[in-house]
């Protein structure tokens, strides 16, 4: 029982690790968006703009898609299989179905993020040959990215996850009532997110998950269930 019980407790504490590790990701995405990319011209409405820019910062962008995307994947991975553990007392079925969509979210992020270093390297080779036939090639492959990511499935999925993560932990008395309430705000907003793509949704959302993330990092972290218990 013993050993069963340090087990655990080690599975919550790199959960715990987890969810700090895919919150700074999500802060790292955000500040470096808005002071480094977002100035230079990455949001731009212009493709040629955008495929201009990619070209002069590859290095910064493979980074930064490295990072927000297959770090953030790895670490939802941890922490959907620490959040089993650590729901599972409860009904099975559902807590299952939450590692389900955890695991799914997790994937989504690590193909959306292979898919954005192999469009990079796409678009920075053919901007060499045709600025032009790059900025068209450029707004095929991002209509893929949106797609799969924060206009559709990734963003879906994750809203979905919230939702049922914050509503087993509920039933189950797991996690502070208020961390679950605030899960449930972040599910609601990410299903706005998708149906009306207005820009308050998506800070609620964004900022919603940094701070959820955070929060559960540290309640994961200075409390398991077995020394609760």
């Amino acid at each position: 029982m013993k050993n069963n019980g340090e087990k655990m407790n080690n599975l919550q504490k790199i959960g715990g690790i987890a969810a700090l590790i895919g919150a700074a990701t999500n802060l790292f995405a955000l500040v470096t968006y808005l002071t480094l990319l977002a100035p230079k011209g990455y949001g731009s409405d212009d493709p040629g703009q955008i495929v201009a820019f990619l070209a002069d910062n590859q290095a910064l962008m493979r980074v930064w898609y490295q990072i927000i995307f297959l770090v953030f994947g790895v670490s939802l991975i941890f922490l959907s299989l620490a959040l089993y553990e650590r729901l599972k007392a409860g009904s099975r079925a559902l807590v299952q179905a939450v590692t389900t969509f955890g695991l799914i979210w997790a994937v989504l992020v690590i193909v959306i993020g292979t898919l954005s270093i192999n469009n990079l390297s796409t678009v920075v080779k053919l901007y060499g040959e045709n600025p032009a036939q790059a900025a068209t090639v450029w707004l095929t492959l991002d209509s893929v990215e949106t797609g799969l990511g924060g206009g559709g499935g990734e963003t879906i999925v994750s809203a979905l996850w919230f939702l049922l993560l914050s509503w087993t932990a509920l039933r189950a008395r797991e996690l502070p009532r208020v961390l679950n309430y605030l899960g449930v705000v972040v599910g609601v907003a990410g299903i706005l997110l998708v149906v009306l793509a207005l820009p308050a949704l998506t800070a609620v959302y964004g900022l919603g998950l940094i701070i959820w993330l955070v929060w559960l990092g540290i309640v994961m972290l200075r409390r398991s269930p077995v020394s609760a218990a």
